[in-house]
């Protein structure tokens, strides 16, 4: 059996779903009268304390469409340097919202307050004006790492000092709540907009949920529509939204859980080593004194599929498909790779 530790987007619909699937009641979302997408909306947009929401596609289109509604051309967006938003969503914000990014550099993903402060910059005939403040929480690339309640206050007072507007990449950000044993509010509660997967940890086949205020939700659905992503018996797809809301969120510690086995396993591996400052939520960021590539093809050869993130580190993500069973075959595939590596 393959152990797909590829993402927790590989997850698979359960049965719960198909059978909301099935019955959903079905109109068309382009002309506003899909009950099943309101249903899921009106859910989304309470459950992160926001006053409306919008269903889409990708989560990448739904980061895309917040900094068009938040920013004019022109403008200026601080982010973290290897944030999902300009690491992997093709140069959106140069091409779509038509921003100038400045990018800055973080401790695992959490950035500095005052190296935030220090780049904006105030509109003028020479300089463009810093107005809107990215995050990802829970961070992609640092490893599925937290930011702090702490920190995410810092952040908003930054921004409020000079009126800009914080959107909150929240892929994972049920995983950031559920690592800090809070309601995801706590963490929503310091941004203008955010943007979360269903289709990830929380095991939705597809789609994401931008939710912001009423205005900016308003100006949202004009850019999902220019961009395509105007769907019409989407119900099918919101019904399965619904349930990964109502059943999916508190069965992420199960996952971090497995995360913390299967690194600890991996650590007593020579030539393998582990961060455990990121060691977090649902990601392992494993360390090779090799090639990762060569790693993770030999253990592709051995039904454990995983990627490469550097040249010397490759990814495993834990998700509701993998159970305690596949940690133990994904394990002792680990020590066969390794002593095939020794010989």
């Amino acid at each position: 059996m393959i152990v797909d530790l590829r993402s927790d987007t590989v997850t698979r619909p359960t049965p719960e779903m198909y059978a909301a699937m099935a019955s959903a009641p079905l109109g068309d979302d382009v002309l506003g009268d899909e009950p099943t997408v309101k249903q899921l909306e009106e859910l989304a947009a309470a459950k992160v304390g926001k006053e409306s929401a919008m269903f889409v596609p990708s989560g990448t289109m739904g980061n895309q469409i917040a900094m068009a509604v938040h920013c004019d051309r022109g403008d200026a967006v601080l982010i973290e340097e290897e944030a999902h938003m300009v690491y992997y969503e093709v140069g959106g914000p140069g091409i779509l919202a038509n921003v100038v990014t400045w990018t800055l550099r973080s401790d695992k993903g959490v950035m500095d307050p005052a190296d935030i402060e220090s780049h904006v910059l105030k509109r003028s005939i020479h300089t463009p004006g810093t107005t809107l403040l990215c995050l990802e929480n829970t961070h992609n690339r640092g490893g599925g790492t937290i930011v702090p309640l702490p920190m995410m206050e810092e952040y908003r007072g930054v921004a409020d000092r000079h009126e800009m507007k914080i959107h909150l990449d929240g892929a994972r950000v049920f995983n950031a709540a559920v690592g800090l044993g809070v309601d995801v509010r706590e963490i929503t509660k310091r941004v203008d907009s955010v943007n979360f997967c269903l289709s990830k940890g929380l095991r939705s086949p597809v789609g994401s949920v931008l939710c912001g205020s009423h205005g900016f939700i308003d100006e949202a659905r004009i850019w999902r529509k220019r961009l395509g992503g105007g769907m019409r018996q989407a119900g099918i797809l919101a019904a399965c939204g619904i349930v990964s809301l109502n059943q999916m969120v508190d069965r992420l510690s199960e996952d971090h859980r497995r995360a913390r086995a299967l690194a600890q396993a991996i650590s007593e591996i020579r030539g393998l080593t582990i961060d455990w400052e990121r060691v977090q939520t649902n990601i392992v960021l494993v360390g090779t004194d090799s090639s990762a590539s060569d790693w993770t093809q030999a253990l592709h050869q051995e039904g454990v599929w995983c990627f490469p993130v550097a040249p010397n580190r490759f990814r495993l993500v834990l998700h509701a498909d993998i159970d305690d069973e596949a940690i133990d075959r994904a394990t002792a595939a680990f020590k066969r790779v390794a002593s095939a590596h020794r010989s």
